[in-house]
């Protein structure tokens, strides 16, 4: 059989027996290569993160490529974000939208672009008769595809329009039938390559059947441009989600048939939520845009990603270039991987502990004129409102809640303060507000009188008072929520709690 034109190639781990053109410079080019179709989500993020990670280990190249061929749902505006949250995430690439090749031979790298470069691609495999126009309309394939389920046998292509003659091509085109154009794949062979995720993988050819590589209106499917330009475009390693483990085989048959270079290939573990189901809003978890309007730092969100699917020797918060001394691709895991709101919340703490305090209130949207909160924090307090909240905060709304708490002059409300002083009685707070009003050097000092005086101790004498004051039962010092509140708040705040009773 003549494999040239049967499309057969065999593959083993130790490469392919043809010898093939080195196009890269690099030991190591990576890529990211996102549809523009909505916002970024995390496992999107992961893959990118990934990608660079690998690159800037091994001082390679880490590319941008947007396929943007689903006219229908691409837009510029979600590229655009998507490049912003990239570079928010410091996750800077070094070719691609924006970073255009100085050289011109591996651009354009917006697949909307390449066109003519895939034209060119198509005709070589039309005229090696490693592809042929298919007519089968959607309703064909499907019945075909029922009976083959009926029969008991994995849907695949049945080669309907594979051996039309020239003539009947040529009437059907005649009749203005827009073909498809497919992938002419061996009835035998099979395709093995070693995963750098998940260890060996060999598939038969006669479980993939012949695979549509141009669409009807003249635009390529994934399974050829995806492909064609990892190739062409240098790219000599693809970590990518597990759900493409099953378009690998297509895509290696497809650039050897070709004689182009195949990338290394590593396909990641899905991720899930704590109930084994694919991430999705109901775990807490939208698009990067919705996390960074709640508040998640850059460095926050890397650290728990690069967990993600990836066993970490390090249990430090780590800067990218740190987490490259320890990335490896040994460590990518096989099984789901589970994301924790909680473990990002982890790290999201971790990383506004390492802020300064300008940082902190940028952070906390510092307006031109230096305010913060609203205007909720007086300015000469500024700096001891930071020093109070900053190890309680993981998000900016909880600094408004907090700023709410120390300097408004509503009442606290919510569920928490009725249940917490549920059990309290009037006369507790009486006290203490009688107590308070007389001043004290320190609230232990007046802690202490106020154990004397009711009997209460621990944590029946504090938790009252913090839930009194704060409508929270943690949070920071009492003696430092006292000070920034003021004399006057505190007793109204006693008294308020007295009623409550």
């Amino acid at each position: 059989m003549d494999d040239s034109l049967a499309g057969t190639w065999f593959c083993r781990r130790q490469g392919f027996s043809l010898p093939l053109p080195v196009m890269n410079k690099v030991a190591v080019t990576t890529r990211f290569a996102p549809s523009p179709t909505g916002h970024t989500h995390l496992g999107n993020l992961r893959t990118a993160l990934f990608n660079a990670l690998l690159a800037l280990a091994a001082g390679g190249e880490f590319l941008l490529r947007s396929e943007d061929t689903d006219r229908d749902r691409s837009a510029e505006k979600y590229l655009d974000a998507m490049c912003d949250d990239l570079r928010w995430l410091g996750l800077d690439w070094d070719l691609g939208p924006g970073m255009e090749d100085p050289a011109g031979e591996r651009g354009p790298f917006r697949q909307s672009e390449r066109q003519a470069i895939y034209q060119a691609w198509f005709d070589k495999l039309s005229e090696q008769r490693l592809a042929y126009p298919c007519f089968c309309s959607r309703q064909d394939l499907e019945r075909s595809r029922k009976a083959q389920q009926r029969a008991g046998r994995a849907p695949r292509y049945a080669g309907t329009c594979r051996e039309l003659s020239e003539q009947e091509i040529k009437e059907r085109l005649l009749d203005d039938q827009r073909p498809t154009l497919r992938y002419r794949v061996a009835d035998e062979g099979f395709v093995e390559f070693s995963d750098l995720a998940k260890g060996p993988q060999r598939f038969e050819l006669a479980d993939i059947g012949d695979f549509i590589v141009r669409r009807s209106d003249g635009t390529p499917a994934f399974f050829f441009s995806n492909a064609l330009d990892d190739s062409l475009m240098g790219v000599t390693h693809v970590l990518r989600g597990e759900d493409h483990l099953a378009n690998t085989p297509r895509q290696i048959v497809l650039l050897r048939s070709l004689g182009l270079e195949v990338p290394v290939y590593g396909h990641l573990s899905l991720i899930v939520g704590d109930d084994g189901k694919p991430l999705s809003k109901r775990h807490g978890t939208g698009s990067l845009k919705d996390l960074r309007e709640l508040g998640y730092l850059p460095l926050a969100l890397n650290n728990h990603l690069f967990r993600l699917g990836h066993a970490s020797d390090s249990g430090d918060l780590m800067t990218l270039d740190e987490m490259t001394g320890h990335f490896d691709c040994a460590h990518l895991g096989r099984a789901p991987a589970r994301h924790d709101p909680v473990q990002l919340d982890h790290w999201q703490k971790l990383a506004v502990m390492k802020l300064s305090d300008e940082e902190i209130k940028t952070w906390l949207g510092a307006d031109a004129d230096g305010g913060y909160l609203g205007g909720m924090v007086p300015a000469d307090q500024e700096q001891d409102f930071i020093g109070l909240v900053r190890d309680n905060l993981q998000r900016p709304s909880q600094a408004v809640a907090w700023a709410k708490i120390l300097f408004a002059d509503e009442p606290i409300s919510g569920e928490m303060i009725s249940a917490g002083l549920s059990h309290i009685e009037a006369g507790f707070f009486e006290d203490a507000a009688g107590l308070w009003s007389k001043g004290h050097s320190s609230f232990r000092d007046f802690s202490g009188q106020l154990s004397e005086k009711t009997k209460h101790k621990g944590k029946k004498l504090f938790m009252p008072l913090r839930v009194a004051l704060t409508g929270e039962l943690h949070g920071p010092e009492l003696e430092k929520i006292a000070a920034l509140m003021g004399k006057d708040r505190v007793e109204r705040r006693f008294l308020e709690a007295a009623e409550r009773c």
